[in-house]
């Protein structure tokens, strides 16, 4: 007997055949659901989606012929097909028989149109799991029926949560394997239930399933005549989605561009992420709060009555405001929130552990700000949802910890509304801004309240009324280069010889520093970290009083000596590379330091057991193998002073 997919499969090749305009017209107004499989290594996440396109005609016969021909060279289900091998398309996933990347996979029924992503299960893709997950309307967590409720299940069914997915399927996959026992699949169920309940998630689908055998997922399975439920197809038919969520929320719109084609047409282009507006509304753009109204809304195929969330469209207002890419148009009497501090979830997505106090670039919606995050408030344990004291986050860990951004963030809560995430404008991702790699996702829970509460205090007297009393510029030498390198020596002199010149100067010494403002901290990569950001605000400070501010610190990380960069004025920032090589720093040894490092006494030296990393392209590089501390101390005072 065919299936009902089986019977829909034929209904539309009868339709193509007939009228293909109809089918193309029918199938553009299908809705889009996009969900994701997950779950622990081996629960047949692979195996299931391969079952969903194949029985939904999705497998050209050419595919069909190499499937065939693969499934009987590197297949895991002897001479049968091998549908796992339709989605694992890396090298390794094949030889491995596990999902190592994100696989995205396109499918439709006569009811609906399908994209779902294939994540893997091993805990150390965690972060591309997220990635899958990031956009999908609905999780199929699998568990094999055979093991149960593993520490992934729980890990993945968390982060699901965490991100917004509302709509939760339990298939409890290869049922074959255990008779189609009922008593297995309630074990199961129960056990998942109590989990389930612990972390907030009032309700879900479970289904017994083979992805192999084909059991339930298109039809009801003869099989399992103990379950009466929808067979999986069914119910991701059926399924609601939350686009009527989003449209029933204030207007959001996040400018992506500001589109000037001529002197009398500006609008600003960008997908509604909230909401609906016509002609005549009033908005709000943010975060500088002017109001205007909406006079047109403009698309290719002509001037828009309405628009509504999930639309690209561009706006004209009847205002000339300021407005560009990253701000927000917003309803006026509904706007987002703006603020600098906040308090975040943060799932850690990069080898290397997270450092508090680093710059990183964060992205939220067409908004891109420089931020800073504080050490965690604490780590969750997903096993047991403990809250678990930490200093920093390694690699798939989950915490939650305040951080800061450089500029005014327009945002909303995530979890404002539980039934419908605020994406746009709640989740965001970390950059690093040296590699470019994302090393960190992230969920907005509310600003500080003493964000809202500190104001920048204006003052009457300048920065450049200072320098001017001073007959200088301000300007900030960073020294920097390995310990031993001459520093202090060069520093000191540079500092003597501007003193004579009637500079006013003032010198921020690595160890004095050290005695005072930062003596609570140790060497540790993310205690580094801090020693600079402090140091930075400190020099920031000086050269706003008009201050020639000379720095000695290793200040071994790239990262950090551009953050204070940004901190400064454009060309007040002179980065000084005190170029000594490691053999002639530690031939000199002045303080004994890397003798106590190389027998071990001192621990997270830099040059021994933790990295330097030499400016690549500093304003003045002094090489100290070829030039005495006095002959440099006169380049780099000829280089601020003509």
């Amino acid at each position: 007997m065919a299936s009902s997919a089986q019977e829909s499969a034929y209904q539309v090749d009868a339709l193509i055949a007939q009228d293909i305009d109809a089918y193309l017209a029918r199938h553009q107004h299908k809705s889009l659901l996009r969900f994701i499989t997950c779950g622990s290594v081996d629960d047949g996440k692979s195996t299931l989606i391969g079952r969903l396109l194949y029985d939904s005609k999705m497998i050209f016969e050419d595919q069909l012929a190499a499937l065939e021909s693969d499934s009987k060279k590197v297949g895991t289900q002897g001479q049968d097909i091998d549908f796992a091998l339709l989605v694992d398309g890396l090298a390794a996933e094949r030889e491995q028989g596990i999902t190592i990347d994100v696989a995205y996979r396109f499918f439709a029924t006569e009811k609906r149109k399908f994209i779902v992503a294939d994540t893997p299960g091993h805990e150390q893709y965690t972060r591309n799991m997220v990635t899958g997950a990031s956009t999908a309307d609905l999780a199929v967590i699998l568990v094999d029926a055979r093991k149960g409720v593993l520490t992934q299940t729980r890990r993945h069914s968390y982060l699901a949560h965490l991100i917004g997915i509302r709509n939760l399927v339990l298939a409890v996959n290869k049922m074959d394997l255990v008779g189609y026992d009922q008593a297995v699949f309630d074990e199961i169920v129960a056990d998942y239930s109590t989990f389930a309940e612990s972390i907030g998630l009032s309700s879900f689908t479970a289904l017994p399933i083979s992805g192999f055998k084909g059991d339930n997922i298109t039809a009801p399975s003869p099989n399992t005549p103990w379950y009466s439920g929808p067979s999986l197809v069914e119910h991701l038919e059926s399924v609601e989605i939350d686009a009527e969520a989003d449209q029933a929320k204030p207007f959001r719109l996040p400018v992506q561009w500001v589109n000037r084609p001529n002197l009398d047409f500006r609008g600003f282009a960008g997908l509604v992420a909230a909401g609906t507006i016509k002609p005549g509304d009033p908005v709000r753009i943010l975060p500088s709060g002017k109001t205007s109204t909406v006079a047109r809304i403009v698309t290719l195929d002509g001037d828009l009555d309405e628009a509504v969330a999930g639309q690209s469209v561009t706006l004209t207002l009847t205002d000339e405001v300021d407005c560009s890419r990253g701000d927000v148009i917003a309803a006026a009497s509904a706007p987002p929130q703006v603020a600098d501090q906040f308090e975040a979830t943060i799932v850690w997505m990069a080898e290397d552990e997270m450092l508090p106090g680093r710059s990183y670039w964060l992205k939220l919606g067409t908004q891109t700000v420089t931020a800073t995050i504080q050490a965690p408030k604490y780590q969750v344990n997903v096993n047991t949802l403990e809250q678990l004291a930490a200093k920093t986050l390694d690699l798939n860990a989950i915490g939650v910890a305040n951080l800061s951004t450089d500029k005014p963030l327009v945002f909303e809560p995530y979890a404002d509304d539980r039934t419908s995430p605020n994406k746009e404008l709640g989740g965001f991702i970390l950059i690093d801004k040296l590699t470019n790699a994302t090393v960190a996702a992230g969920m907005l829970h509310f600003s500080l309240r003493r964000s809202q509460n500190i104001h920048w205090q204006p003052t009457d007297v300048s920065r450049d009324t200072l320098a001017a009393l001073k007959n200088q510029k301000p300007v900030v030498l960073w020294f920097t280069g390995l310990s031993g390198a001459g520093k202090s020596t060069i520093a000191n002199l540079v500092e003597k010889k501007l003193v004579r010149m009637n500079r006013h100067t003032f010198l921020l010494d690595g160890d004095n520093v050290r005695h005072g403002l930062n003596k609570d901290l140790g060497f540790t990569d993310a205690d580094r970290v801090e020693n600079i950001r402090r140091v930075g605000e400190v020099a920031k400070l000086m050269t706003d009083a008009g201050l020639i501010v000379i720095t000695a610190f290793i200040s071994p990380f790239r990262a950090e000596r551009e953050m204070v960069r940004q901190m400064m004025q454009p060309g007040e920032f002179i980065e000084v590379h005190i170029d000594t090589p490691l053999s002639e720093a530690e031939r000199r040894d002045v303080k004994g330091l890397y003798a106590k490092a190389r027998s071990g006494q001192l621990a997270n030296f830099t040059g021994i057991d933790s990295p330097y990393e030499p400016p690549e392209d500093p304003e003045i590089r002094i090489d100290t193998t070829a030039m005495t501390p006095d002959e440099a101390a006169e380049l780099i005072i000829k280089r601020i002073i003509p």
